[in-house]
């Protein structure tokens, strides 16, 4: 039996992204203001339309670099979160979005692409009502990334190539929205085989008064064994 793909009704597929850094010692996530209705002067995560030619991580990558306005983008951490399929998700017709979520460390000063009218970087308790069902896509890669990271080294994508053992705890509590104990933390990092290497004689001033804070980089390892485990609600430190 021959297939008749004039069958079935067309729908579009699209690429959406949650793209995540720390700024100011906050959480933050790249937010366009959309230019065209649907929702128009409504904040939305950036993304757009798969094309004919290309893969949805394709897409993902080209939409992240004309939105981020970086040239080389291959070694941010781009991972597929899920696909949104709900009907009537998209006013215009149907549309199924798979969605993404990217880590940057270093937080280049966004450019509007396609259909919005600007982008920012906006603080994530500060994002408001989004377009579409981008509340949800939002929040599903918040809590992708905060469980990740109890598993796996992927706290070093926000850090930059060298940095100190606060400085990735701060990156753990920013985006766990919770204090740790440092001698503890610093312990079961330092612990935890290849998670970080020392850079040898390389040091940071701090701002403190103490003596300057050694530098590490990410190591080799991908997952954490034993995993660096969120506190518990009760408080418990980690």
């Amino acid at each position: 039996m021959d297939y008749d793909k004039y069958a079935h009704e067309p729908f579009a597929v699209t690429v959406d992204l949650a793209v995540l850094t720390l700024a100011e010692g906050a959480l933050h996530v790249l937010l366009i203001e959309r230019g065209q209705e649907p929702y128009a002067g409504h904040r939305a995560l950036p993304g757009g339309f798969v094309h004919p030619d290309e893969s949805a991580e394709t897409a993902a990558r080209r939409e992240l670099a004309e939105e981020t306005g970086l040239s080389d983008v291959s070694g941010l951490h781009l991972e597929q979160l899920r696909t949104y399929s709900e009907p009537g998700r998209d006013p215009r017709m149907r549309v199924v979005s798979v969605a993404f979520a990217a880590l940057l460390p270093d937080p280049p000063e966004p450019h509007g692409g396609g259909d919005a009218a600007e982008a920012r970087w906006i603080p994530y308790d500060r994002t408001g009502p989004l377009a579409f069902d981008h509340d949800r896509i939002l929040a599903d890669a918040h809590e992708r990334v905060g469980a990740k990271f109890e598993y796996t080294c992927l706290a070093t994508a926000f850090c930059p190539p060298e940095f100190t053992l606060g400085e990735l705890q701060q990156v753990y509590e920013t985006v766990w929205g919770t204090a740790l104990d440092r001698p503890n933390f610093r312990r079961k990092v330092l612990a935890t085989p290849g998670f970080v290497e020392a850079v040898p004689g390389a040091a940071r001033l701090t701002g403190g008064r103490g003596k300057p804070a050694a530098l590490y980089r990410a190591g080799p390892a991908t997952a954490l064994h034993p995993p660096l485990l969120r506190p518990s609600p009760e408080g418990r430190p980690a």
